[in-house]
């Protein structure tokens, strides 16, 4: 039964994610969501919602991937949000789409609580002291989206897949954050460059994750599970 729940759309961001997720599609038949590329960070992000480029559907599915806060997450394991935080305010993924989700991914899928940020959490030390603060995982784009959504009346679910742990740094590519969301080339080949070690794992790191993307899209949309 391909395209169980359904779900209507699926929000990624732009670059890299965006196309793990469209090849994990490519080759399954049948009905499957449209796939919308998102700017990267919560201003652009918020910026882009708001234009309403695209019709509201009822139900989206969030993916991505995400930074470990914790010792039990590592680089390449799926997580389902269960809530999302932001500055202490936290709200709430839906629990029977999650739910749902969960059971239809046949490995495992932890379910974690997420956090949000408007910067790269690049330093261990940070990582791990957020991580002491209830949240198991940061992206930068979560909590934005379910506020949006949430008052739109919208159902969300956040499927995202590890792709730093909090054991070592990352290079800090904030500034490689153009303000429309994009990626600027320069500066993140000189954020890249000035920590060559946290580089290559940051590299490493997110292709495995973008690998396991494409499996989990894959599985979830195919009808031969």
């Amino acid at each position: 039964m391909p395209n169980f729940l359904p779900i209507n759309t699926i929000l990624v961001p732009q670059g890299a994610e965006y196309k793990a997720v469209c090849r994990g599609l490519s080759g399954v038949t049948g009905s499957i969501p449209t796939v919308v590329a998102i700017p990267v960070g919560m201003k652009p992000l918020l910026k882009y919602l708001q234009q309403g480029e695209f019709l509201a559907p009822s139900r989206v599915l969030i993916m991505g991937i995400c930074g470990s806060l914790s010792d039990r997450y590592t680089v390449g394991d799926i997580v389902l949000y269960q809530d999302c935080v932001y500055q202490g305010k936290r709200l709430e993924c839906d629990r029977t789409f999650t739910t749902q989700l969960h059971s239809e991914i046949s490995e495992k899928a932890s379910l974690v609580k997420s956090m949000t940020s408007d910067r790269v959490i690049w330093s261990a030390a940070e990582k791990r002291r957020l991580g002491e603060m209830a949240a198991d995982v940061v992206d930068m784009e979560g909590f934005t989206a379910l506020e949006f959504f949430n008052a739109a009346g919208v159902t969300v679910a956040m499927l995202r897949v590890v792709s730093d742990n909090c054991q070592h740094d990352i290079p800090d590519l904030t500034p490689a954050i153009n303000s429309d969301g994009s990626l600027n080339p320069f500066p993140l080949a000189i954020g890249m460059l000035r920590q060559p070690l946290a580089a290559t794992r940051l590299i490493r790191g997110s292709l495995t994750a973008l690998k396991v993307l494409e499996q989990v899209t894959n599985r979830l949309f195919s009808s031969n599970k």
